[in-house]
């Protein structure tokens, strides 16, 4: 695969980029006052900076005993599978959906040979803490147990977007802690909050309309984990014990508000003895990889580079 070369400086047509989402989002009313069952209904329609949710027709449906009834895992197979990645969403715990993610699940699924395998979580604030972090686990022991009968292969990642790359990385503390050993081989842990008392990029950031913020980050943490102390391990995973974990690629751009999450969270990887590389993108801000444009593509591309290099390490 081609070298993905991260800018030393933001592009210009990046900073442009991020001008025209500021623009969108600055008139647009606050998610506290819109309320989490309106704003997924709008996120449904197509409505907001995200546009259209397309789904994709490859995708399949398989529903498992979760711990709150049954629960669904959207499946993108690879045509032939090195393995399968469990992709949980991002939303900041309380928006998102397994579907939202579809085109984005087939790019990976062509571009690595890995069947994904997307969970819906209860979400906050009708479900909060644990009951997302619960489902995620059933879904990863669900897989522990069944991907090689379903998928026809056991080599197993794991990764997600935002609140995504925060449960990816719970998951793999509860499977470890669980079981005695991770059954991961590799984690992508894409922007994803791991203080949750807000590490000081969050806290500097103020209201910038740059798809989330200061406000809204409390906001989220608020609905998600309620009145529960930020530094247990299980919400805020900094403060666990993050040795004997797998390969993990944090990725961040420079404005996003959880730049702090990446950067602290990577040198506690690695210094805990992990493997470990930092992704840090001129200029990215939150999501920034969503969108399809040359930059969410590059960034896109270094993510399923990393998985590839391990895959690639398990087969040699």
């Amino acid at each position: 695969m081609t070298d993905v070369v991260i800018p030393s400086e933001p592009p210009l047509e990046v900073l442009a980029f991020n001008e025209l989402v500021a623009a969108e989002m600055r008139d647009l009313p606050k998610i506290w006052d819109v309320g989490a069952p309106l704003a997924r209904k709008a996120r449904e329609e197509g409505k907001g900076i995200f546009g259209e949710m397309l789904r994709s027709d490859r995708a399949e449906s398989i529903t498992i005993e979760g711990p709150g009834g049954p629960q669904d895992l959207r499946v993108i197979r690879a045509e032939d599978p090195r393995g399968v990645y469990l992709h949980i969403h991002g939303g900041g715990w309380v928006l998102g959906a397994n579907h939202h993610a579809d085109i984005r699940n087939e790019w990976l699924a062509d571009a690595t040979g890995l069947t994904v395998v997307a969970p819906q979580y209860r979400l906050a604030p009708e479900d909060p803490y644990p009951a997302g972090p619960d489902d995620c686990e059933a879904a990863a022991l669900w897989l522990i147990e069944n991907a090689k009968a379903e998928f026809g292969t056991d080599v197993l990642a794991i990764g997600g977007e935002s609140a995504g790359g925060h449960l990816s990385l719970v998951t793999i503390l509860r499977m470890r802690d669980r079981l005695g050993t991770c059954p991961f081989s590799m984690a992508a842990l894409i922007y994803g909050m791991y203080d949750l008392r807000r590490l000081p990029s969050v806290r500097a950031f103020g209201d910038q309309p740059l798809i989330i913020n200061d406000p809204v980050t409390i906001w989220f943490v608020d609905q998600f984990a309620g009145d529960h102390d930020l530094t247990e391990p299980d919400l805020s995973p900094l403060f666990a014990d993050l040795s004997s974990l797998p390969p993990a690629l944090f990725t961040v751009g420079t404005m996003d508000p959880l730049l702090d999450d990446s950067l602290f969270g990577y040198q506690r990887y690695l210094a805990a003895g992990n493997e470990a590389r930092l992704d840090v993108w001129p200029g990215g801000i939150h999501a920034f990889d969503y969108f399809d444009n040359e930059y969410g593509r590059l960034c896109r591309t270094s993510i399923h580079r990393f998985l590839n290099e391990h895959l690639d390490r398990l087969v040699a």
